[in-house]
């Protein structure tokens, strides 16, 4: 059987972009249109492909689909710029965590992509869920603390990202005057990156006994206000030293347990059978990753 390209056009494009509605006027037409192609493509495998929620989403046979759909794109643009015909610019989506995004990734990236003529969607996740973004077929590669790949795949070790617990003098001295301690920890308030994040909850459980909720937090899920919160005095937390050293050097933010730290480590993910140009990004990514971050213990 062949995959009819105008109905698997519509699956991704729905799947990527939420909803039937979206998806059609990404493709210029109707929504019913969108809809009777997608149900004719789960008619041609014999199983639904697309769960019809807000947002919509793959089913575990769609998830399949959505892997091979992905894959086979980026095979096929990468053979027709190999014979010399233009298919256009060539977008890839990763899935990465944000303070990766927010740190070292881009420095690393940016030359590779730039030079390989590709176009990158970054998807933010926490490193702990972006594993399955990959699963999902919505990603081609991520960066995970998942050291095991999934069938198919490869994992490349990247090396760890170095976290300290940080405050600003003020606020250090308002609530640690007498150190960091347990009950200090119990009144005083953690900013915590979303509610996917567990660094801040797992820090205060493994060293101090306190489990999450046992002590005052915000959120703030955005990597420059977060640093921005923590210097203002909001509260305290973890931030990886490549983003807090210069901070800590000039005194706008203290140590607060400087014989205490949280090593997290970084893994690359992407498929066994990839197009080269993805190859060779993923290769010069470990690579350049191994030169800054940390090795992993």
């Amino acid at each position: 059987m062949k995959i009819d390209p105008r109905r698997s056009a519509a699956f991704l494009a729905t799947v990527d972009a939420g909803s039937l509605e979206l998806a059609a006027a990404q493709l210029n037409i109707s929504p019913s249109a969108v809809s009777q192609r997608i149900s004719a493509l789960e008619q041609d495998m014999g199983t639904p492909l697309l769960v019809r929620s807000r947002p919509c989403r793959p089913t575990a046979p769609g998830t399949r689909l959505l892997q091979y759909l992905r894959r086979s794109t980026l095979l096929e643009t990468e053979f027709l710029a190999e014979m010399d015909m233009d298919p256009g610019p060539t977008r890839i989506a990763l899935a990465v965590n944000n303070d990766s995004l927010a740190t070292w990734l881009l420095p690393v990236l940016a030359p590779v992509l730039s030079a390989e003529g590709l176009l990158v969607e970054f998807v933010l996740d926490d490193q702990g869920h972006t594993f399955s973004l990959l699963e999902q077929g919505r990603a081609v590669a991520c960066i995970s603390g998942e050291p095991e790949p999934m069938h198919g795949c490869t994992a490349s070790a990247l090396g760890s990202m170095h976290y300290r617990l940080v405050a600003s003098p003020g606020f250090a001295g308002r609530w640690f005057a007498g150190g960091f301690t347990r009950g200090a920890a119990q009144k005083a308030p953690v900013v915590i990156f979303d509610r996917k994040d567990p660094l801040q909850s797992s820090f205060l459980l493994r060293h101090y006994g306190l489990p999450h909720g046992a002590y005052p937090f915000h959120y703030v899920p955005s990597s420059d206000p977060y640093v921005q919160a923590l210097r203002l005095g909001l509260g305290y937390g973890l931030l990886p030293l490549e983003q807090c050293a210069a901070m800590l050097e000039a005194g706008a933010l203290v140590d607060l347990t400087p014989h205490l730290h949280v090593d997290v480590p970084l893994y690359w993910h992407a498929w066994r059978i990839q197009p080269p140009r993805i190859e060779r990004m993923g290769a010069a990514l470990v690579k350049a990753a191994r030169g800054v971050l940390r090795p992993i213990a």
